[in-house]
């Protein structure tokens, strides 16, 4: 806030610590000395829009954006004629589209689109609902309601806190009091030495400062600190939610990945050993986007190689304890291998010359 400055004369806040910037309902601003010199007549126009202002309608800029304050204006212009509430209307969409139509509005206004259609749409709304403009005006809302009880309970808890200090105030009073003469009548018709007596008395009001200072256990918080209870009694009262179990912490474990058929080659394998050879690469739009054709090829390299079918070998629990079986199974593993690699390779060549 410090570089405000006159868009006229200008005047900044640091040669001017007492500047003071005035807006008006065209969203321009100006200082106070230049609105006394401009509109001694109580009337003239904007020095940059040329706009006709009246005197009357400057206020103290309070926003820093110029046009947060012309916003301001506009939207409290429209909303004393705009005043429908919510019961108004027979369902939900309408009060949307309402708002909807006050926020177009707002948003025209503010940046002059359609200055003129938007003013003769705001004339024909006053006429065609005189009656709900003036009802409104004299009927407080849910939301007013709500605001005059909270204002009502603040009230009068204050007014119950000061009666309370009140009365604790005098009470001590008293209680002074009653200690002082219980000393004077102590020293005057006891027999004991006056010494003796002011340190027995200096020790009961230490014994009763001690426990004064011994702070009672806290009760649990029932209101907010302006005295309001939690949940008036209008409101839906509900119940907190139910705590959840806490399962163990999460462990992270790397995924392994079942084949049932031949590893796929690496990321640097398919980069050194010849599989880009056929596949097109990327351009700098898919580049950006994430896309990597090396990717690409890895993943159609491991379709190809997963489940195949000459590299499927039976489980030998399924074969029981049978240890001739066992032995052909494990003779003919390597006739099994080489079919899957033939298979293997002729996937791969049909899948890359389709990636092309």
């Amino acid at each position: 806030m410090d570089d405000q400055a006159c868009p006229r004369c200008k005047t900044t806040k640091y040669r001017n610590p007492s500047l003071k910037l005035m807006v008006n309902v065209c969203g321009h601003t100006l200082c106070e000395s230049c609105v006394d010199l401009l509109f001694l007549k109580g009337s003239g126009s904007c020095p940059e829009c040329l706009a006709p202002l009246r005197r009357n309608n400057f206020r103290i800029q309070l926003f820093e954006d110029p046009m947060v304050e012309k916003e301001v204006d506009i939207r409290k212009r429209i909303l004393r004629d705009y005043n429908k509430k919510e019961d108004d209307f027979a369902s939900s969409q309408e009060y949307n589209d309402y708002l909807e139509e006050i926020e177009t509005i707002v948003y025209n206004l503010c940046n002059n689109i359609d200055v003129i259609g938007t003013n003769k749409r705001i004339e024909q709304y006053k006429k065609e609902n005189r009656e709900y403009i003036q009802r409104n005006k004299t009927r407080m809302g849910r939301e007013e309601f709500e605001l005059e009880e909270v204002l009502e309970l603040e009230k009068a808890q204050d007014e119950c806190r000061k009666q309370e200090l009140i009365a604790l105030e005098a009470e001590q009073k008293k209680k002074k009091a009653r200690e002082k003469e219980a000393l004077i009548d102590e020293l005057m018709f006891s027999g004991k030495d006056a010494s003796e007596i002011v340190n027995e008395f200096a020790e009961k009001v230490e014994k009763l400062r001690e426990e004064e200072k011994q702070v009672p256990p806290p009760k649990p918080a029932t209101q907010f600190s302006t005295g309001i209870k939690f949940g008036r009694s209008t409101d839906h009262q509900f119940l907190p939610l139910p705590k959840l179990e806490e399962g163990p912490l999460y462990v992270h474990e790397t995924p392994v990945l079942f084949m049932e058929g031949p590893n796929a080659p690496s990321v640097h394998e398919i980069e050194t050993k010849g599989f880009m050879a056929h596949i097109r690469s990327e351009n700098i739009i898919e580049r950006a986007g994430g896309y990597r054709a090396v990717i690409a090829c890895q993943r159609a390299l491991q379709d190809a190689m997963q489940d195949e079918p000459g590299f499927w070998r039976p489980r030998t629990e399924f074969c029981g304890n049978d240890t001739d079986t066992t032995d052909n199974l494990e003779a003919d593993e390597t006739v099994i291998i080489g079919i899957g690699i033939v298979l293997r390779m002729k996937m791969t060549h049909e899948v890359l010359t389709t990636a092309v």
